[in-house]
């Protein structure tokens, strides 16, 4: 009788398995009907008093979900976020930057003190300590401020409503509408997105989710962008229509970053990740009233420290090997201008130089140091550094051979490249495995070359490079 039962059960398994397969709405359709007989039968026995609050929301649900504003409200939310998150996180960071640097000073005097070497000074000071410094004062305020703002929207019980409207394209990209929400949280730290694909029950979904997290900017690639959008789209405007101006490239980023995670989404799920979507049932919870405590202890410690502890782990030991390469030397010429000179042959390629190249791959522990490696190779110097103004840096950059093309690609290619070290560790932890890091590594390289050669190879041929 037993083995007769399993049998009917597994006859109605794959019943059921062939018609998802051939009618993508089968799984609505169920749960839809369930949904019907569940109200039909609590209107039978529940008696509910209409209130003016549940009007309220329904009126509000039907403007946040529908066709015609949803989107448009999503992404002014969504810009308005970034907006408090750059604009905000200025002042702070300079701060941050200038009590670091002081310090600086004071560890120099030290270390002239006791007499050590300079090689000593160089490596530890100049090195490790000034790549800690510089990764804190850039991602420490911007991280204070945006997720407890993401975590804000999350515990108002907006964000359901965001992955409601993303649903039926992230469905039609044969992933999960789950992964709106962990590709939002990408904004903040693509590490802390990659955390949050935990939120997806399908392994496969999940590790999708996992694997293009990365097309979003996170606040670290935040102001490598805004900074070249400023000098190549803003030049020449007044300040206020100038940061427009950028802001509005920075979205165009963003909206790319969009495309690519929804293009690179259908592309393993018909491939490397085959699989049928699975049914995301989502209930949108009712509006609640914030708790400002649980806000800013969910957001500040169990996600801002998190985050920038492992970028700490990873970036100090990046600070040493930046100042070996920038410093030591073969024939004269230090391994840095060795390695760059190799590299720039297949960078011209790609609308780039062989020192974008080496800042992206030294810069690969934290995003947050590349623009600074950069700044550092061009101007020959031992050490990373900053430059006073946008002004210097347009000037440093078109010195060096930079057009509007080189501006663009080297965005793109900040955009759709590997993740970070603190990215990668992630990806390992979550998925157990040496893999799937190098799989994801791998595949944004090629899809970012992919897109700047082409870039660069229809600007040569249209003669506008």
């Amino acid at each position: 009788m037993e083995d007769t039962n399993n049998v009917q059960y597994n006859k109605i398994e794959n019943l059921i398995n062939d018609a998802a397969k051939t009618d993508e709405s089968f799984g609505d359709n169920i749960v839809t009907s369930i949904y019907k007989k569940a109200e039909e039968l609590a209107n039978e026995v529940v008696t509910v008093d209409a209130n003016k609050r549940s009007k309220w929301e329904k009126r509000l649900d039907d403007v946040l979900t529908s066709r015609l504003f949803g989107y448009p409200i999503m992404l002014l939310l969504l810009g308005l976020i970034f907006w408090i998150t750059i604009e905000g996180a200025n002042v702070p960071s300079a701060m941050l930057a200038n009590l670091f640097f002081g310090f600086e000073e004071k560890i120099t005097d030290f270390f002239m003190y006791i007499n050590a070497p300079s090689w000593l000074h160089g490596l530890l000071v100049l090195g490790v300590y000034r790549t800690l410094a510089w990764v804190i004062s850039v991602m420490l305020p911007p991280m204070a401020i945006f997720f407890p703002l993401f975590t804000l929207f999350e515990d108002l019980g907006y964000l359901p409503r965001v992955a409601f409207n993303l649903d039926n394209a992230f469905r039609k990209a044969g992933t999960h509408g789950k992964q709106a929400l962990t590709m939002s949280m990408g904004f903040g730290c693509n590490a802390a997105g990659v955390i949050a694909c935990r939120i997806i029950d399908s392994p496969r979904e999940r590790l999708i989710a996992t694997i293009t997290n990365n097309f979003v900017p996170c606040n670290g690639r935040f102001p490598t962008l805004i900074a070249i959008s400023m000098i190549f789209i803003g030049l020449g405007a007044s300040s206020k229509i100038g940061s427009l101006l950028a802001s509005l490239s920075v979205v165009g980023m963003i909206l790319i970053g969009i495309i690519v995670t929804l293009l690179v989404s259908k592309f393993l799920s018909t491939t490397f990740l085959k699989g049928v979507p699975s049914s995301f049932t989502l209930e949108l919870p009712p509006y609640r009233k914030p708790q400002i405590g649980r806000i800013l202890i969910r957001s500040l410690i169990d996600r801002t420290l998190f985050v920038l502890g492992r970028a700490i782990m990873v970036a100090a030991p990046a600070g040493a090997i930046t100042w070996i390469v920038a410093n030591v030397t073969i024939g004269g010429v230090s391994i840095l201008n060795h390695v760059a000179g190799f590299l720039d042959p297949f960078a011209m390629l790609l609308g780039l130089d062989g020192f974008i190249l080496m800042a992206f791959i030294l810069g690969l522990p934290a995003n947050e140091i590349v623009l600074p490696i950069l700044i550092m190779s061009y101007m020959s110097q031992g050490a990373m550094l900053e430059l006073d103004s946008l002004e210097a840096l347009r000037n440093l950059l078109l010195e060096n051979g930079w057009t509007w093309v080189t501006g663009l690609n080297f965005m793109l290619f900040s955009l759709l490249h590997f993740p970070c070290g603190t990215t990668l560790l992630t990806i390992k932890k979550e998925t157990n495995s040496n893999k799937w890091p190098l799989f994801t590594f791998l595949l944004t390289t090629i899809i970012a070359i992919l897109v700047t050669f082409i870039i660069n190879m229809i600007a040569t041929l249209i003669g506008i490079v």
